[in-house]
């Protein structure tokens, strides 16, 4: 194979973003473009949680090894510019698999244990289009988007959930590995419970729980990894003799870092490396799992992560860094704000056959666009009112056309004040600092990263301009804020901004197809 060196491709430059020993590319095998007649390909979306742009080796780290992520993208595709819908799980989530963006129900953070389901049980999903097309469907691992009308009812049935959005089997966690209720559910019910000991959780909290001791002693942090995956590849080998969607959502590497004990001690950056080499485990179960039951070659296999990796100022993740990894490459931020590392993220799709080998694309995807995409991969038009900003990007995931289909991109930020438009090399944010978790502001005092707009220590400069924009395709770490080197770009994209987020839809109204 020869070895690739990163160019660039339309919207970066920098080679330091991508580690050019480990992609290679074979210009000379094109990828099929249609399928045969009638023949329905598998999809298999796997969704790390708090997965950094600079984790994995594919995109230059090295103090973590991801062979089998790394193989995904040596014959597969990487994407250089995909973008969660939000810096924050629970709005990337829906997102994703509605194809609006969260900040429509004024969805901006997480929720927790006493918050009902978030999408309209009305509303298509990428799960809902592809049962109707015949599809298996199941979810497994975090689902973070609610339970029930009202509020989830953990000791009956918790309904509406996955099974009413589409999905014909669910088990997992049902919020998120740090807060409780510390239980697995499977379709309609915590698994284990004992209705002569509920479980109780305090109305006024997120943070504590009582009662349900046999249901809570079934979930072990560190064997997460292990049984979720186990139940994953149980599913699909039930289910593989006809047309499936699985839809896998690991709780790796979210907080708190339990890898389990196979990895402990087996990366170059503490246990938070581990637990990110376990999440290259999980890819490599599955793959190896297709490959023995003769389904890569008709199975679509995408990773990513619902938002850019987090920092904190102690902890695994501190240690990490010291270590040397970058969390999220030479982007500025992290989870929760808008600049490019809290959303910016890691996109590889696998298809062999039908994706050319080692390819890399630099368009600008976002994982809003996952229900245009595969209605238009499967044939089956979407409804106006479904979808209304997700963008068909069939082309840029197995075609070779480098023209772009998107010309902008919404994202969010824990922040509403801060919710930044992307079009072309451009990104502009109405407000100043990341809107994230203390504004961006303390991450830059740990990391020592540069902007012209804050101090080293974390502070924002006196005079600092009230919005920002960075030129990506030369500044793609958003060291300088240029608003006032370019004020009449600036004006166009707020008015830009203001426009789409008053609007009922941001996606051309009659995708195409193919």
């Amino acid at each position: 194979m020869m070895k690739y060196m990163f160019l660039k491709t339309g919207l970066l430059a920098g080679a330091s973003m991508i580690s050019a020993s480990t992609i290679s590319i074979n210009t000379n095998e094109p990828a099929k473009k249609n399928l045969k007649q009638g023949q329905k390909p598998n999809i298999v979306f796997i969704y790390a949680d708090d997965l950094g742009y600079g984790s994995l080796g594919c995109y230059g780290a090295t103090k973590v090894k991801t062979p089998n992520i790394d193989r995904m993208a040596s014959q597969g595709r990487l994407f250089t510019d995909a973008h969660s819908s939000s810096a924050i799980c629970t709005p990337s989530r829906y997102s994703l698999l509605t194809g609006e963006y969260a900040w429509r129900v004024d969805n901006w953070k997480p929720i927790f244990c006493h918050d009902p389901l978030l999408i309209d049980t009305t509303k298509t999903t990428v799960a809902s289009l592809l049962k109707q097309q015949g599809y298996s469907t199941a979810c497994i691992g975090k689902w973070h988007l609610g339970f029930g009308v009202n509020t989830p009812d953990w000791n009956g049935e918790l309904k509406p959930g996955p099974l009413e959005l589409g999905f014909d089997y669910y088990y997992g966690i049902p919020v998120v590995s740090s807060h409780p209720p510390f239980v697995f559910v499977e379709n309609h019910r915590v698994v284990g419970l004992d209705p002569a000991d509920p479980l109780v959780l305090n109305q006024n909290s997120n943070a504590d729980v009582k009662g349900g001791k046999s249901a809570c002693a079934l979930y072990k942090p560190e064997e997460l990894g292990p049984v979720l995956t186990r139940k994953a590849l149980e599913w699909v080998r039930k289910h593989h003799d006809k047309p499936f969607f699985l839809y896998y959502a690991t709780p790796l590497i979210h907080l708190p870092i339990t890898p389990n004990p196979r990895f402990k001690g087996t990366s170059g950056c503490g246990l938070y490396g581990d637990y990110i080499q376990e999440f290259d485990w999980i890819v490599g179960q599955v793959l190896s799992m297709l490959d023995e039951l003769k389904l890569s070659d008709n199975t679509l296999v995408i990773v990513t992560s619902d938002n850019g990796g987090v920092i904190k100022d102690e902890g695994e993740t501190l240690n990490a860094w010291n270590a040397g990894l970058r969390l999220n490459g030479n982007l500025l931020g992290f989870k929760f704000g808008a600049w490019e590392g809290g959303h910016r993220v890691p996109f590889i799709a696998h298809w062999p056959g039908h994706i050319p080998k080692g390819s890399i694309s630099g368009q600008l995807i976002g994982q809003v666009d996952m229900l245009a995409t595969l209605a238009a991969l499967i044939g089956q038009p979407l409804p106006g009112k479904d979808g209304v900003d997700s963008y068909n990007v069939l082309p840029a995931l197995i075609g070779n056309s480098n023209k772009p289909i998107r010309d902008h991109l919404l994202s969010a930020p824990g922040n509403p004040q801060n919710l930044a438009i992307r079009e072309g090399r451009w990104l502009y944010i109405d407000a100043q600092g990341s809107g994230g978790a203390q504004n961006g502001l303390k991450e830059i005092a740990i990391t020592h990263k540069v902007n012209s707009d804050i101090t080293p220590d974390g502070k924002i400069k006196p005079g600092a301009p009230p919005n920002q924009l960075y030129d990506l395709e030369n500044d793609v770490a958003e060291t300088t804020n240029v608003v006032l080197h370019y004020p009449e770009v600036a004006q166009k994209l707020k008015a830009q901004l203001d426009k789409k987020r008053s609007s009922d839809r941001t996606a051309p109204k009659n995708n195409k197809l193919r």
